[in-house]
């Protein structure tokens, strides 16, 4: 893979993250830090109107840059999107959706690091190879490892349909089986197809790789 994974601890007026020392190996999933809106342009609250002096004061949301009084901006909740270290204040918008993120960030990505095991199809071929798939530890690849050898660009992913079995006409739980993945090869417009379906053998845990399918499903989100 390109680039190296060391990182870098760095701190802004929001305070301290840990970044990779190089941009080019930065996460697909992270956010750049915005730019604060300057102190002399906002005399009141955002949210509530609120005018800002001596005892009121403002501060500024860590996600989306805006000038809020303590009670419209007080909580402190992680943002591993941008890279920080400790948990940092955002207004209330901003905090329902970083927590949101925090899950799939402890969550599916790390099911997705783990990796699981599929038969893989490429293009029309019609013979699959079993593979082990993991996200890197650097989130900017997915890696394919059996007899050959494949690391894929997350960005360079363009569809990603899951395929499901157990769905009823009257309704009912339905399970991940595989998906079908579509890419582009790098320095062309060309596009690949490669199809995963989870091993129906006693040494594929079917439910791990149910679970991996769908942290991928809310990657493509």
């Amino acid at each position: 893979m390109s680039g190296g994974d060391a990182k870098k601890l760095v701190r802004s007026p929001s305070g301290l993250r840990m970044v990779p020392e190089h941009r080019a190996a930065r996460s697909p999933f992270g956010l750049d830090e915005p730019p604060w809106v300057p102190d002399k342009e906002c005399p009141r609250c955002m949210q509530c109107d609120t005018k800002f002096d001596f005892i009121t004061r403002k501060h500024h949301c860590r996600r989306c840059g805006k000038c809020f009084c303590d009670k419209c901006c007080s909580k402190k909740v992680p943002l591993p999107r941008m890279c920080f270290v400790d948990p940092v204040r955002q207004c209330a918008e901003c905090a329902l959706v970083s927590q949101k993120e925090t899950e799939f960030y402890d969550k599916q990505l790390k099911v997705l690091m783990n990796g699981a095991t599929f038969f893989v199809t490429l293009g029309t071929s019609d013979k699959s190879e079993l593979m082990v798939c993991r996200l890197s530890n650097n989130q900017r690849y997915l890696v394919l490892d059996g007899d050959s050898h494949y690391e894929i660009e997350i960005v360079q992913i363009s569809t990603v349909q899951i395929l499901t079995e157990g769905f009823t006409p009257g309704g009912g739980n339905t399970r991940a089986i595989g998906m079908i993945l579509q890419y582009k090869v790098p320095g062309s417009e060309e596009v690949t197809q490669m199809k995963f379906t989870a091993g129906e053998d006693f040494s594929c845990n079917k439910k791990l790789s149910a679970a991996w399918l769908a942290a991928m499903h809310k990657v493509t989100k």
